[in-house]
């Protein structure tokens, strides 16, 4: 039997929070979570489900300013900021724009893929255990192209990946289209990142949930943080709902609302939600099922296997949280699917038909992963942006070498969850 470590008290369930909880729970340690809503919707569960090695250029990237500047004035754009006075959006909008360089990219594209290629072993094994049956298919993501300039792009991009070591395939229109024989493909070509995957969230999130409950993991639902009790550079307490928990380890995770929350300790983290919109489409033809995840790379939108359906999702609203559903920008995804896939012709869904969800981003694109130097027993881990659930593993089993003093399996000084501090 492992040794008891001590106590866990995980904030946030989302991917980040649960793994940190299955990998703690590994070393014997004893875990809490609490969770401000309830087990049944966060980021974590209507997102793509894709696992990304191939996305190792931050968002903060050469042209992303540019492109983004075009793109404001089209509401059915893929990104949109909504223009503010916001002084944390301006904070933010002024170190994304000092990292958005070729130089910040160099320095950060080995350790991104090496965290992804990480999580992504970590999914396979989580996949044999018992009571693990989440949909997970390693076999790649198509990035769909229809213009010759994207093309040239990521034709570069493609090269890059292959000489970090990654599996990928660049395909003419033919060699594409080959890979999806059940489905018309209307593009002149792309690239299949063969090192990548995709699953389903809500059965993994599902299934995290129950193996967690079943191996003696307590949840606190609907317990919002209002602050914390520490003494000297240790924490002691987590108030929430007037109630007192303690711990001999704090894993901060908390998503979108990362901020919110590490402000209450005391620390700053520079963070804004990405608000995203998905659905769900059920082919009328089941034999026009594709095979592979993929990215309609010109609207940004991706597209996921899953379940006997198909979700379809996109955007990045750059704003602060708010429940309005912008039918706009659905349109704007619903629009773009045949332009690719013309067997697919989505009807505009009815607004309770639209899931949406918050992508925690980093000025710097990078996540926040590591451990606290100002309260010596915190641990953070978010900021994934869109690789938030292609993270979820390597992030808990991080924590968990934190928590036990071990030194991590990954490199991550560059996540340095204080950087902005």
């Amino acid at each position: 039997m492992t040794q008891n470590k001590g106590k866990a008290l995980i904030i946030g369930a989302g991917i980040a929070g649960l793994s940190s909880a299955y990998y703690l729970l590994q070393k014997g340690w004893e875990v809490e979570i609490l969770e401000q809503n309830d087990l049944t919707n966060n980021c974590s569960y209507g997102n793509a489900g894709m696992i990304v090695p191939s996305h190792f250029t931050p968002l903060a990237a050469p042209g992303v300013v540019a492109q983004g500047i075009r793109w404001m004035f089209d509401s059915k754009s893929p990104f949109y900021v909504k223009p503010s006075l916001n002084s944390r959006l301006i904070s933010w909008g002024l170190k994304f724009l000092k990292h958005s360089n070729q130089s910040h990219v160099d320095r950060s594209a080995s350790a991104i893929r090496d965290l992804n290629l990480a999580s992504s072993i970590l999914y396979n094994e989580i996949a044999q255990k018992d009571g693990f049956d989440f949909e997970l298919n390693q076999n790649g993501i198509l990035m769909l192209y229809k213009t010759e300039k994207v093309a040239q792009e990521e034709t570069e991009l493609a090269h890059k990946a292959i000489s970090m070591g990654l599996r990928v395939d660049i395909l003419d229109k033919a060699g594409i289209q080959a890979l999806e024989p059940n489905t018309q493909l209307d593009v002149i070509g792309g690239i299949n990142y063969k090192c990548d995957g995709h699953m389903n969230p809500m059965k993994l999130m599902q299934q995290m949930i129950a193996y967690l409950k079943n191996n003696g993991v307590i949840f606190h639902t609907h317990h919002q943080v209002k602050g914390f009790e520490t003494s000297g550079n240790y924490i002691k307490a987590v108030i929430a709902n007037d109630q007192k928990f303690t711990a001999d380890r704090f894993v901060m995770t908390g998503g979108s609302f990362l901020p919110e929350l590490a402000q209450k300790a005391g620390i700053k983290i520079q963070l804004m939600p990405g608000k995203g919109y998905s659905l769900m489409h059920r082919p009328e033809n089941p034999l026009s099922q594709i095979e592979h995840a993929a990215l309609l790379l010109e609207a940004r939108v991706a597209v996921t296997p899953m379940d006997g359906q198909i979700r379809f999702g996109g955007t990045m609203e750059l704003a602060s949280h708010h429940d309005k559903i912008n039918m706009k920008r659905v349109e704007g995804i619903i629009q773009s699917i045949p332009k690719y896939l013309p067997d697919f012709q989505v009807k505009m869904p009815k607004e309770s038909e639209i899931w949406f969800g918050y992508r925690p981003c980093a000025p710097d694109g990078l996540p926040y992963l590591g451990e606290s130097s100002r309260l010596k027993n915190l641990i953070i881990a978010g900021g994934g942006g869109m690789m938030g659930l292609s993270l979820g593993p390597v992030f808990g089993k991080t924590v968990s070498e934190i928590a036990n003093e071990q030194k991590p399996t990954a490199d991550i000084h560059i996540f340095n969850p204080e950087r902005f501090n």
